[in-house]
């Protein structure tokens, strides 16, 4: 398939313009407060600078998972706008074709699904079968509903069945899987806000100690003891940061 059927990648994040640098900024200054909690020095930020990469690349992951999300959610008003053409006589190409102006209305013209029916129609005016532009965008969208689709949708065309039926029922169950999702989310938003305080407890305490007791904590600064201490204190929050963070991905993957 032609390179430019090939628009994006939605596995990997593309930043916006300016959209990185707020991203980068984000990761230099929570690398400067590990540098000033646990070394006082900025000299600490060039090794620490590795947990600022792990952070950006974090942000990228994080807004990825948000694009595929809406993409899917879109994907399922569109196949459901194709079912309803179709069952008004229009075959499976022409609905994927006429649903984009349904899609513009609904979401806008710059809206990801649109991006997509576009490409779409150019793969079709050049004959490329449906079925191979569903595959490529399942392939490119990392969704699991929408790759199972494009398996369901190849297997119709290939052996026959009335396709406005099995794409409306398709359309049903991704919206499902979506709406447990959604109350998965909802359910462990409690839990998730946990963590965050969880995250910024330890600099709010020695904030407060800090304030407090000025000095307190010069003993461990500046000095081979005090670095290989609070190197081990920051290894123990690093690792229960991770831990938190795979605990909650873990329940997730479960529950779903």
């Amino acid at each position: 398939m032609r390179t430019s059927l090939r628009p994006q990648d939605y596995r990997s994040y593309c930043w916006r313009k300016g959209e990185a640098a707020g991203a980068v900024l984000l990761c230099t200054g929570a690398t400067g407060l590990l540098a000033y909690f646990f070394y006082r020095s900025p000299l600490a930020m060039i090794p620490l600078s590795a947990a600022g990469i792990f952070l950006f690349r974090g942000i990228g992951r994080q807004k990825a998972e948000k694009r595929r999300e809406e993409l899917t959610a879109q994907f399922r008003e569109c196949i459901l706008a194709v079912a309803i053409s179709m069952r008004a006589g229009y075959s499976v190409e022409n609905a994927f074709l006429g649903c984009w102006q349904d899609m513009g209305m609904m979401y806008g013209e710059g809206a990801l699904i649109c991006r997509e029916l576009n490409y779409i129609k150019r793969g079709l005016n050049i004959n490329i079968p449906l079925e191979e532009l569903l595959e490529d965008l399942s392939g490119r969208s990392g969704c699991e509903e929408i790759a199972q689709f494009a398996q369901i949708f190849a297997l119709a065309k290939r052996n026959g069945g009335n396709m406005a039926e099995i794409i409306q029922s398709s359309a049903v169950q991704i919206g499902k899987q979506i709406e447990l999702r959604q109350e998965i989310r909802t359910l462990l938003g409690g839990k998730q806000m946990e963590l965050g305080i969880m995250k910024i407890m330890p600099f709010g305490i020695l904030l407060y100690i800090n304030m407090g007791n000025p000095g307190y904590f010069d003993s461990l600064y500046h000095n081979l003891t005090g670095i290989l201490i609070m190197t081990g204190c920051l290894g123990v929050y690093l690792g229960a940061y991770f831990l938190g963070e795979r605990i909650m991905k873990g329940i997730m993957a479960e529950m779903s």
